[in-house]
């Protein structure tokens, strides 16, 4: 008795573990992800260091299934969102995770005139909106630019692309894409610069921030083996000192 109760205990033990695994793997595929923060095109909505919890529940590209249940909904103007990004002609970032706020869904007009961001014929309100450069417009701060000239940081591709979408100086978005730019605006490298997010590349919302960790504004272009376990070594001595703890558990908005 006592040799089958062991064998049923270690059963029981590898079966807990396995359905922990299968749980967690379901929960990281369909339910949240987690993400880091690397850089400051979202400040500050989101911070350089901030760790993040993404709905992925949020929004259902449909056809999927589950698309009419609870609490999946339609993209609104407005959402922050984190999506895969497009694959561009130069490849720079192709397929990376991006965090920006939407802007413009399908269907709408598209106008920034001296950093004021017009939709549809009326002026956003903006209040999370950051401006770096209070002196001076910099590239994107007037937008779609005029035929003649050439963006700035622009793409090949877009620079070649942007002007088939465009009517009476304004940028139309066209079905299924949209329009994202990052809250810190001059900062931002964003579909002013590289075109629209598809539908389909859109993984989810970002739901709170459930840590944050005073960061270097160049960290995430520091990855040899040296960087990494510099990384670990300050983060292991002043875990308590650079940790902003009022951010902790802070939703996103």
């Amino acid at each position: 008795m006592a040799e089958a109760h062991k064998k049923s205990g270690l059963r029981d033990t590898f079966e807990s573990l396995v359905v922990t695994v299968i749980l967690a793997i379901f929960g990281t595929t369909f339910v949240v992800q987690a993400f880091k923060i690397p850089t400051g095109s979202m400040e500050n909505t989101l911070l350089i260091g901030d760790h993040l919890l993404v709905n992925k529940f949020a929004f259902a590209p449909p056809p999927r299934w589950l698309a009419r249940i609870p609490p999946y909904r339609e993209i609104r103007r407005g959402d922050v969102v984190v999506f895969r990004f497009p694959a561009t002609d130069d490849q720079s970032g192709a397929g990376d995770y991006f965090v920006k706020r939407v802007h413009g869904l399908p269907g709408d007009r598209i106008r920034i005139f001296h950093r004021q961001v017009f939709v549809n014929g009326q002026l956003e309100q903006e209040p999370f909106v950051r401006h770096t450069y209070l002196d001076e417009l910099r590239p994107g701060d007037d937008f779609p630019p005029p035929p003649s000239e050439y963006l700035r940081g622009a793409t090949l591709g877009w620079s070649e692309d942007i002007h088939n979408y465009v009517r009476d100086g304004e940028l139309v978005v066209p079905p299924g894409q949209y329009f994202v730019m990052g809250d810190n605006r001059e900062q931002s490298w964003d579909s002013r610069f590289w075109g629209f997010v598809p539908r389909d590349l859109v993984s989810g919302r970002p739901l709170l921030i459930y840590w944050s960790f005073e960061t270097a504004r160049d960290e995430y272009m520091r990855t040899s083996l040296a960087d990494r376990l510099s990384q670990v070594a300050q983060l292991l001595v002043h875990f308590f000192s650079r940790t902003r703890w009022q951010r902790t558990f802070r939703f996103v908005r």
